[in-house]
């Protein structure tokens, strides 16, 4: 859906939602859908193959909880930026 708000928006650069609408989209690719894909994906995959009850387990799931945490709330900036975006370009 986004990939073709991007190509119609492209097609329609003379509207004045059109920057609003490659933006928005354009920040929720990568920002949400990109990010979840290239980073917490495999950190996820990743925490599922450590052994719960070995000595490691603790400090590896804090460190893990830590790094997914903060990029996490990235992901939710990127989110609300795009619904931001997107709100503008329809309200236009």
């Amino acid at each position: 859906m986004r990939i073709a708000l991007i190509v119609a928006a492209l097609f329609s650069l003379d509207e004045s939602a059109a920057v609003h609408l490659i933006g928005g989209s354009a920040v929720h690719l990568v920002g949400t859908i990109g990010l979840r894909i290239a980073y917490h994906v495999p950190r996820n995959e990743a925490l599922a193959t450590v052994d719960g009850h070995s000595s490691e387990a603790a400090g590896h799931w804090a460190r893990h909880h830590a790094e997914w945490t903060a990029w996490n709330h990235v992901r939710t900036a990127a989110a609300l930026a795009a619904t931001a975006a997107l709100t503008v370009a329809v309200t236009l």
